[in-house]
């Protein structure tokens, strides 16, 4: 079974709502210090990384990569950066 991203917001991490579900920042380009730590279950890559902009976290998190993920969990913000929907994916975002 899938593990969900928490349904509250993170202290200090930009979010957007979609699809019923909690999504972040996942856009390569937002990203920096990206190091790849192990795959989830179903075979996606996990990575550690540290946002460029503060405003989507401070530290060090673990996630995915948009352009690496099916289709169906991206979100195409307004912002033009991607967006992913962690309630679909093996792989749970969070601070490490």
């Amino acid at each position: 079974m899938p593990s969900a991203a928490p349904t509250n917001q993170l202290p200090g991490v930009e979010q957007s709502y979609g699809f019923g579900g909690t999504n972040y920042g996942s856009d390569r380009r937002l990203k920096n210090n990206i190091s790849k730590i192990g795959k989830s279950p179903s075979g996606l890559n996990i990575y550690s990384f540290e946002y460029n902009d503060k405003k989507f976290g401070e530290g060090i998190w673990q996630g995915v990569m948009s352009d690496e993920i099916p289709a169906i969990a991206v979100i195409n913000h307004e912002d033009g950066f991607d967006r992913v929907d962690y309630s679909l994916l093996d792989v749970e975002f969070k601070q490490i």
